[in-house]
């Protein structure tokens, strides 16, 4: 068996797409089967507490235990290749990245899954721990996750903490920023933006509430 639990790190599964994209479940484990080069197959288990995958040499039904060895030669190097591609596709197609670490964060990251279904979206390569929330049917952005350092809000402090940006009304944003628990919007226009840290000093409802209002901006603003 090939351990993958460093292929799965700062990554979460979606289970709804594992089975869009061809595992089957059996009881609480996924497990996905394909063909690859010249009569073997890719086996990949997934499940919350491992994920392991195995390759079977169909002519002998035993398991192949080469990969992930120095490939020596032309076969065991196209093996190979054609073994990691299934990984990456699975990894592509069926998890998203989670750098982030604080339980507010994480609180946050399954509410909007739950209430809206909608995924991170990381767009920026030299910042991997950046990432979004948009609306599908607007197209616009309701929610930002952010890692700084907290003098970046204007506190003296170099403290590492996670953030999420909101949309907020123009109108209101005067009364609601407290510089405290809510900030102007770091990074975004500060007269239509709040920036929240998620370090637990502002209760997870209220924060939920806020992303609602967000997300109905988003519809039209």
């Amino acid at each position: 068996m090939i351990d993958l639990t460093k292929n799965f790190e700062n990554r979460i599964i979606n289970y709804n797409k594992l089975i869009e994209y061809g595992f089957i479940k059996k009881d609480e484990n996924f497990i996905y089967e394909k063909n690859i080069y010249d009569n073997f197959k890719v086996v990949v288990e997934l499940s919350k507490e491992k994920q392991i995958s195995k390759v079977i040499d169909l002519s002998t039904n035993l398991e192949y235990l080469l990969i992930n060895v120095n490939p020596k030669g032309q076969f065991n190097a196209k093996l190979n290749e054609e073994y990691e591609c299934v990984i990456n596709d699975i990894l592509n197609n069926c998890t998203y990245l989670n750098f982030f670490k604080c339980n507010q964060t994480k609180e946050v990251i399954k509410y909007i899954k739950d209430k809206y279904n909608d995924d991170l979206e990381y767009l920026w390569e030299k910042f991997p721990t950046d990432a979004i929330w948009r609306n599908k049917k607007s197209g616009k952005w309701y929610g930002l996750l952010l890692v700084i350092e907290e003098s970046k809000l204007g506190i003296n402090s170099k403290n590492i903490v996670e953030i999420i940006d909101l949309r907020y009304q123009k109108s209101n944003i005067e009364n609601i920023v407290d510089n405290k628990k809510i900030f102007r919007g770091y990074h975004m226009n500060k007269n239509s933006w709040i920036t929240i840290k998620l370090d637990g000093s502002f209760d997870i409802k209220d924060i939920y509430k806020l992303i609602d209002n967000s997300y109905e901006l988003s519809k039209n603003d």
